[in-house]
């Protein structure tokens, strides 16, 4: 199952939308390039298991 949730570049702070598979775990981390400024973020994915709440924490990769 995927949904979407939005976080803010580390770069250039615009915000993005991002599909999140639901399935892989409550705790994920991947990169994704920011959509505005096409700078690679890590993203840093929490999901709440009960509430399906996400939670994304971005930086600067490398």
């Amino acid at each position: 199952m995927q949904t979407t949730a939005e976080y803010y570049c580390a770069y250039c702070g615009e915000p993005n939308l991002t599909f999140i598979d639901l399935s892989a775990g409550g705790q994920q981390s991947y990169v994704e390039d920011c959509q505005v400024c096409c700078n690679p973020n890590i993203l840093y994915v929490r999901i709440d298991e009960d509430t399906l709440d996400i939670e994304i924490d971005t930086e600067y990769e490398g």
